[in-house]
């Protein structure tokens, strides 16, 4: 009689977003679409880290609140599963906390400062020295989020990977601390297509610069915004050659248009002149017409019952917290904190 046969288990993804606004193009290139096709080959859960976006925004909490069903919106609309995946608020699995205020103990001041994620958006916020703790020590919170489900692939942009680096710094100093391979390390999933520069051809897409376009957006917004995205500032004339570098139109319809080949031959018609900018633009709002209008529609028929959303949201983040829990236990086991 043959053994019944093993299965390995699939690898495990965290993920997430801070839950300030609504998601947008960048968000859907740099994680929401991957995000649904690793559902089929991955364990993944998927966090609103609102928690950690009270880091910066504690002078508004109501922002974060109200903003955690309205991502959740977002995800179902683009076709996250919550079958498939784990969706899960921060805030309530207080055993992320626990495990942040452990390893606390495993880095130091000087090294956080280091970090240049940290060292960016502390500029990027001007906050000198006037830095909140919480903030500062974000890296150290990651990599509670990260290792609690002992995910071994976290998806990021190339300018978080030296977050992925401190928490493996982390994992290993805890490892070799108790002597014993409780937690595990992980890598960076770095997308293909990396951050989209916001419309007006700054820095990247964000909501605190306002240069964004929302999944959720009405098709005169999205209209709208296209209209202002910015192109070549030397191709003053329809006759002029034009630039498809650093050309915010041709970035976006690289993101998003599936024909290729004529996308390609408008490049070519553009840079040899002859092809007007608002051309351009309305092949640009055509293309990203036709993808959001399902997704906004979905958006719509499901806030049609927030308590439904916010029903999957708790039944995710128990299923979050069972899997935490499990970590938090071998990490008390580790460190002689299992009194009863």
């Amino acid at each position: 009689m043959s053994s019944p046969a093993t299965t390995t288990p699939a690898p495990v993804i965290l993920t997430g977003d801070r839950p300030t606004g609504p998601l947008h193009l960048g968000h859907f290139v740099g994680s929401l679409r991957n995000r649904v096709a690793y559902q089929d080959e991955y364990r993944q859960f998927i966090m609103l880290a609102d928690a950690q976006a009270l880091t910066d925004n504690m002078d508004d909490t109501g922002k974060v609140h109200r903003n955690v069903v309205e991502v959740a919106l977002d995800y179902l609309a683009v076709g996250i599963d919550p079958a498939r995946s784990t969706i899960f608020i921060q805030s309530q699995v207080p055993e992320l906390a626990e495990l942040t205020f452990y390893y606390l103990n495993l880095v130091t001041v000087a090294r956080l400062e280091r970090n240049p994620t940290v060292k960016a958006e502390i500029a990027l916020r001007n906050f000198e020295r006037d830095i909140p703790a919480g903030f500062l020590t974000y890296p150290v919170s990651q990599a509670s989020d990260i290792s609690a489900f002992k995910a071994t692939l976290v998806p990021v942009g190339d300018d978080q990977i030296p977050m992925i680096e401190q928490c493996n710094e982390i994992v290993r100093r805890f490892n070799r601390l108790v002597n014993q391979d409780i937690l595990v390390e992980c890598k960076a999933l770095v997308p293909e297509i990396g951050r989209l520069p916001g419309i007006d051809g700054k820095a990247k897409m964000s909501k605190s610069l306002g240069n964004t376009i929302n999944l959720g957006d009405s098709a005169d917004q999205i209209r709208a915004a296209v209209k202002q995205v910015y192109t070549d500032p030397l191709h003053l004339k329809v006759s002029d050659p034009g630039h498809v570098e650093g050309n915010v139109a041709f970035l976006y319809l690289d993101a998003f248009d599936n024909d290729k080949a004529a996308l390609e031959e408008m490049k070519a018609h553009y840079t040899r002149g002859g092809l007007g900018d608002s051309i351009v633009k309305k092949r640009l709002d055509a293309v990203l017409q036709e993808m959001l209008a399902p997704i906004r529609a979905r958006r719509e028929a499901f806030a049609q019952d927030k308590g439904q959303v916010m029903h999957m949201l708790k039944e995710g983040t128990m299923k979050a917290r069972e899997v935490a829990a499990g970590t938090v236990d071998e990490v008390r086991r580790a460190l002689g904190l299992a009194y009863f």
